[in-house]
């Protein structure tokens, strides 16, 4: 295929998110006093899109809203943010996806999403958009969609020599045909722990499980939140990139601000050290506050 007309395409998970601001998760069977509560435009999809998007990509997006309101707000918030949204298509058969989150006021969250018209992306339908869009640079995934649709479209940008990164969000077994087209594998302690069986409580338990989960072709970053991160690249490096230190308003969104800055970041031509250092930072600013929250 010719030139791409994108750095990055993200095809994924569009979520009207309703943030619950609480001191505290509330415990089985007690109602909890909130002291405040806002809507907002995300899904992992969105949120790396529009993360990616502001970090300097040119981006588009691939997904599917349903024919309301929660719908139309997530595509407006696209357009506002300069990310094409022409491959996002409208399912009159199902509502948008949605989550309700409670923010603790330490800045912990917990959530929980029902993803409706997102499960409706057909591999089909991702590979057209991904052609119809002229392709890009980079591909990233997550996984909020359908398995096959991130299969599909994960073999037709990797035919075309684009680089693909799959944030294994919910954690999910990874099947060997999609493992084998993932350049670039994205996990969090939590989703690290999961799909390598290793306990990750320190630097050791980090290393060991980068060690299995970077078995064979590709490369791994594990997030580890205020401890940092850790990247094994493709030829066997394993770096370790320390945190920043800031006041922490809200991690809500922090680990999709990185995966959208390192996948910008990439687009650019920069290593993958380089541009775990550049998301690690961006994401630091973001849980502090001082970059306007994508959800």
């Amino acid at each position: 295929m010719s030139a791409p007309a994108f750095d990055v395409i993200v095809c994924g998970s569009l979520h009207l998110d309703i943030m619950v601001y609480a001191p505290s998760l509330p415990k089985p069977d007690e109602t909890a006093v909130g002291t405040r509560w806002a809507m907002k435009c995300g899904g992992k999809g969105g949120n790396q899109a529009v993360m990616a998007k502001r970090a300097g990509a040119r981006v588009a997006m691939i997904g599917k809203v349903g024919s309301d309101d929660f719908g139309a707000r997530l595509r407006a918030h696209l357009a506002e943010s300069s990310v094409d949204s022409r491959a996002v298509l409208v399912d009159d058969t199902v509502g948008s996806g949605m989550s309700a989150a409670i923010v603790r006021d330490d800045g912990e969250y917990g959530a929980v999403i029902v993803s409706g018209s997102n499960l409706r992306i057909k591999p089909a339908e991702a590979v057209k958009h991904w052609r119809n869009l002229g392709g890009a640079k980079v591909l990233v995934l997550q996984n909020e969609i359908p398995e096959p649709a991130n299969l599909g479209i994960a073999r037709a940008a990797g035919a075309d020599g684009a680089l693909v990164i799959m944030n294994a969000a919910p954690a999910r077994l990874l099947p060997p045909a999609l493992r084998e087209r993932i350049d670039i594998l994205v996990v969090n302690r939590v989703e690290a722990e999961m799909l390598s069986g290793e306990i990750v409580r320190d630097d050791a338990g980090a290393r060991a499980a980068l060690a299995k989960l970077g078995a064979g072709a590709g490369s791994v970053i594990v997030t580890l939140g205020g401890d940092g991160l850790f990247v094994k690249t493709r030829e066997g490096q394993v770096s370790k990139i320390a945190s920043k230190r800031v006041k922490v308003i809200s991690s809500h969104g922090a680990g999709d601000c990185f995966v959208g800055a390192l996948a910008a970041t990439l687009s650019q031509g920069a290593s993958l050290i380089h541009a775990a250092e550049f998301a690690n930072a961006e994401a630091a600013r973001h849980v502090s506050g001082r970059v306007d929250s994508a959800g």
